[in-house]
């Protein structure tokens, strides 16, 4: 029993020196982990503002002028009925007039 009075006063200073390490690591896995938790948040508060834009933009064109909007997708709609009328027939080559 007497001879391991030296050896448990010699493992007190590694212990503490391992502890105190593992407690470093620690921290700098937190600054890290921290770090680019903050990056990511910016990029999403970025992006977050490109999109509240993009939603303002289309408010403005719905209130501001939307009954030229259903005007114009009427005429697309009649534009799409005369070019289907039209469909399969390049240019007029496939048609045969009588001479």
């Amino acid at each position: 029993m007497g001879e391991l009075i030296p050896i448990v006063a010699l493992m007190i200073p590694i212990v503490a020196i391992w502890a105190k390490h593992q407690q470093k690591i620690a921290e700098m896995n937190v600054k890290s982990t921290a770090e680019a938790t903050a990056e990511k948040a910016a990029q999403y508060s970025s992006r977050v503002t490109d999109l509240e834009d993009r939603v303002r933009v289309l408010e403005r064109i719905v209130t501001d002028r939307g009954y030229d909007i259903a005007t114009q997708i009427e005429a697309l709609r009649d534009q799409r009925r005369v070019d289907e009328d039209d469909a399969g027939v390049p240019l007029g080559l496939g048609r045969k007039e009588n001479v």
